[in-house]
């Protein structure tokens, strides 16, 4: 029988601030109970800095060099098939539950493909689906009068997104108590998670047999930081008798311009501290509520029959190298996050710990074979397999393009910020073992030390140039993408003989 599929997206998730990847304060113990029945991934990086991007490579496969969807204007196309889709037209049940704007209210294509998409944000959320015969006459005129005023209402959010003038002047102090209170920007954690672990306990509307492929996006841990006050006060007890602090972060949760352009100077230590204090409750906060979830999903025999994939779509700046929010930069904050995976058939061997490098585009592929929908090449790509089978063997890349309509607030209204920060040119990163490269715009390069000097604080390019230049070769190859077969699913070519030698002989390639 095949599996039910989870895909649990922790949104803006640091991989730091879990218990179970090394973080001093006891931030996450039931996510930590999981991880010693699950596979933990200590080193997988997403695809890309934020939201659209990484949850593409999640849902095709495809690196976002690939799939080009870098913009909150962006649509995914039709020539790509998404993981609902796939799965959809092979027998399951395919739902979402989201409660991010981005991918729940921004017509962006991402939620193809779900017989039921939830969305838990924005002025008109959604509730579980009901059948035509369960509603009265009275709830069907009522139903039908709410889905054509959704659909407006959808329209009017999803044109802010789409322009840079509306989007500018929703980030207007104005605006801004308005989207994040009445619109609901973060959702609603608690009946996103109820609502799905009904649907895998009760499998109302699912026929008899049908496996389930339920999409779950929690927005706990992003801006603004509003946790319950006994976390606070477990992680952040400075700011409840600390005036100054709390003006600190009430300026900071209204200043959503500050959420994303880069810091003018090193952020203040109070402040940081801030920060990192109401980061950590929110943390908490959202841990203890996917800890139900999962006591739910065990208690009735659901979890066992289940391949559930925990990850985040990328991290969160806290004012480390000048930067706040997940913008600009392919820096660890961003890119380093989390991976559990508990699979009910033991492919993936229980209690274990991967160290080595993947991409979690690959959540595409391993969805798939579970669910024996896969290609013979996709199957090759699946996360179930060991260290030394491993076809990438950490040849990952990871693709850092600020948001245009971002970037156009930014030059409004900071335009020096734009080439002191190198704001609108792309970046990329490639990684050889425990080095990673940086390359921003055309010459521009960082080299760190990722096992060593995880926060990469000291760049190595002009102490190890040796190693840049095999990583440049590298993220060459990575971006060249030869072979109309394997183009498909976003291989790796290698379309450059020179290319092709040298990382052959340097014990890369057989």
């Amino acid at each position: 029988m095949r599996p039910d599929i989870i895909l649990l997206v922790l949104d803006t998730q640091r991989v730091d601030r879990l218990s179970c990847y090394g973080h001093q304060h006891e931030t996450s113990p039931y996510l930590d109970m999981l991880a010693q029945e699950a596979t933990l991934f200590r080193h997988a990086f997403s695809t890309a800095q934020w939201t659209v991007p990484s949850h593409t490579s999640m849902f095709t496969g495809l690196y976002p060099d690939r799939h080009n969807m870098l913009h909150a204007s962006s649509v995914l196309p039709s020539t790509l098939t998404p993981l609902a889709e796939r799965l959809r037209d092979d027998g399951y049940f395919t739902a979402g539950f989201c409660n991010n704007p981005l991918i729940g209210v921004v017509n962006t294509g991402l939620a193809r493909g779900f017989y039921s998409f939830l969305n838990y944000a924005g002025l008109m959320t959604s509730r579980p689906n009901e059948t035509a015969e369960q509603r009265s006459l009275v709830d069907r005129y009522r139903y039908h009068f709410k889905r054509f005023l959704a659909n407006v209402v959808t329209r009017i959010q999803d044109s802010f997104a789409h322009s840079d003038t509306l989007l500018d002047f929703s980030f207007s102090p104005l605006l801004v108590p308005l989207w994040q209170t009445a619109l609901s920007f973060k959702g609603n954690t608690a009946k996103s998670l109820n609502d799905a672990v009904r649907l895998h306990i009760e499998r109302a509307g699912v026929e008899k047999s049908q496996p389930i492929f339920s999409f779950i996006n929690l927005m706990g841990t992003h801006m603004p930081y509003r946790p319950p006050s006994r976390f606070v006060e477990k992680f952040a007890p400075h700011v409840q008798r600390n005036k100054v602090e709390q003006r600190y972060l009430r300026q900071f949760n209204g200043d959503v311009f500050g959420w994303m352009a880069p810091l003018t100077s090193v952020i203040d230590e109070e402040h940081k501290a801030t920060l990192d204090g109401m980061y950590n409750a929110e943390v908490a906060n959202q841990d203890e509520l996917v800890g139900t979830f999962l006591q739910r999903l065990r208690s009735s025999g659901a979890l066992d029959r289940t391949l559930l994939m925990i990850c985040a779509d990328h991290g969160e700046h806290l004012g480390e190298k000048q930067l706040i929010g997940h913008s600009i930069s392919l820096y660890n904050e961003l890119v380093h996050v989390p991976l559990i995976i508990r699979d009910p058939n033991g492919d993936l061997p229980r209690g274990t710990t991967v160290n080595h490098i993947v991409s979690t585009r690959r959540i595409f592929h391993t969805a798939l074979s579970a669910a024996n929908s896969a290609s013979n090449f996709e199957h090759s790509l699946t996360l179930a397999q060991g260290t030394t089978s491993d076809p990438e063997r950490e040849h990952i890349l990871a693709v850092g393009v600020t948001p245009q309509n971002l970037l156009h607030i930014i030059h409004r209204r900071r335009p020096d910020l734009i080439a002191l920060r190198s704001c609108d040119q792309p970046r990329y990163a490639a990684w050889n073992g425990r080095y990673k490269l940086i390359k921003t715009g055309d010459s521009a390069f960082e080299l760190y030390d990722i096992l060593d000097d995880a926060k990469e604080t000291v760049n190595l390019s002009d102490i190890l140039p040796e190693q840049v230049e095999v990583l440049q070769d590298r993220l060459r190859a990575l971006i060249t993408h030869v072979g109309e077969d394997d183009a498909a699913v976003g291989d790796v070519g290698y379309e450059d003989a020179l290319v092709y030698r040298r990382l052959r002989d340097l014990g890369y390639l057989e």
